[in-house]
């Protein structure tokens, strides 16, 4: 099966940092042609300076060798090609122009406003490239935010309302550990590029696809009723446990901790059986979902008193045996490792382009298995302009001599 679901696809990738570069790495692993245009004079994208970076000794917090890439590159960089442009020179827009005309699509992540500044916004490409599929990730939207309008990714989770969701009332806001907002606006944005090609179909015009990271987020948090919680009484912070899907939450044993979804009456009721009050299974304050609500703190404490008193294997094998779902709290080394995402493909080994494999260091996959497509990324990432001379030579047919002097002024 050599087939891919964007195989044909050419893509412009106009992006740094995590948000965009993700969005265009799961296109590649969808097969299309990635082709990265980075930024000579600031060492191209943000994150090929992100420490540590992988030498054949294996991690270092400094480069080692000019050519030592960082691990934010070798995960963020794969199945794409690299190519130098100084975007700020007319030879270098005459360049992405000639790209533009000979791609799909193309994604960018600059603030907003930025690329009608440099005049490669999503008119120019249309006027250049009427098919265009022109996708647009950032931190408010392509009208502009509030202030600076620069969107990291903890602004974006605080404002979208997201570190006020974790933790227990009167604490500080928590902030998430995974950089949430970067990576729910690129799924956003790639759902929004495969629409696009696909209502224009192989005749239609392209258009713009516009993609926030607050919208993005807030839009996952809009999907609770946090609001009609408080206005009923009900806390929107609950730390450990969650009381209105009672039982449910975290909990702690001798030598880690475990979750627990139990919500419904047949798991509530394993879960009584699993921690030794089978009689409390027809109590009224627990047999049915709204009392088990009313008595979540009674509830969790048992189930807490319960656990406290056993390790990991005991407490899982209990609840599983009685039906009830729980799991171990794994840390994050410990999760990337999981032998059914690794076999799957979802988490892969690291793979740097001159040292080989690395097994111990892991890397995403592309989650999405299909029966009739490969959806994999088979090339490691590349050193800084790599592909210079054979995207120019072999997609836009530059010949050799425009090549030298597009490389002799510093162009490319």
């Amino acid at each position: 099966m050599t087939a891919r679901p964007l195989d044909g696809v050419v893509v412009i990738d106009l992006t740094t940092a995590l948000a965009g570069p993700y969005a265009t790495l799961l296109l590649a692993g969808l097969g299309a042609r990635v082709i990265k245009v980075e930024n000579p004079a600031t060492g191209g994208d943000s994150s090929r300076n992100n420490s540590p970076y992988l030498s054949a000794e294996g991690l270092t917090i400094a480069r080692q060798d000019p050519e030592d890439l960082s691990l934010s590159m070798l995960v963020r960089g794969r199945g794409k090609e690299s190519v130098t442009l100084d975007l700020k020179d007319p030879r270098g827009r005459e360049v992405l122009g000639d790209l533009v005309r000979a791609a799909d699509v193309v994604v960018e992540n600059y603030s907003a406003g930025v690329t009608t500044r440099l005049g490669i916004d999503h008119a120019w490409a249309r006027a250049i490239n009427p098919r265009i599929v022109y996708t647009s990730i950032s931190g408010f939207g392509a009208q502009g935010g509030p202030g600076s309008g620069k969107a990291m990714d903890t602004i974006v989770q605080a404002l979208s309302g997201l570190m006020m969701t974790a933790g227990t009332p009167g604490e500080p806001p928590v902030r998430f550990g995974l950089p949430v907002g970067d990576l729910v606006a690129p799924l956003y944005a790639v759902i929004g590029t495969v629409a696009a090609l696909l209502q224009r179909g192989d005749d239609g015009p392209g258009q713009h696809v516009d993609v926030s990271m607050l919208g993005a987020l807030t839009s996952l948090v809009a999907c609770e009723p946090f609001d009609a919680l408080e206005e009923i009484g009900l806390p929107v912070r609950t730390g450990a446990t969650v009381p209105r899907l009672a039982p449910f939450g975290v909990f702690e044993v001798e030598d880690g901790w475990f979750a627990l979804c139990a919500p419904t009456n047949a798991f509530a009721a394993g879960v009584l059986r699993a921690i030794d009050r089978p009689d409390l299974v027809e109590d009224p304050r627990f047999a049915q979902r709204d009392g088990r609500v009313a008595n979540a703190t009674e509830l969790h404490a048992l189930i807490a008193d319960w656990a406290k008193r056993r390790t990991m294997a005991e407490a899982l094998t209990v609840l599983t045996a009685h039906g009830a779902p729980a799991a171990e709290v794994r840390d994050p080394a410990g999760a990337v490792r999981d032998a059914i995402v690794a076999d799957r493909g979802e988490v892969v080994p690291v793979v740097d382009p001159r040292h080989g494999v690395f097994p111990e260091l892991r890397a995403t996959g592309v989650p999405i298995r299909m029966s009739g497509a490969m959806t994999t990324l088979d090339q490691p990432a590349p050193q800084l302009g790599e592909h210079v001379r054979p995207v120019l030579g072999d997609l836009l047919h530059y010949p050799a001599d425009r090549i030298d002097e597009l490389v002799a002024a510093g162009v490319v």
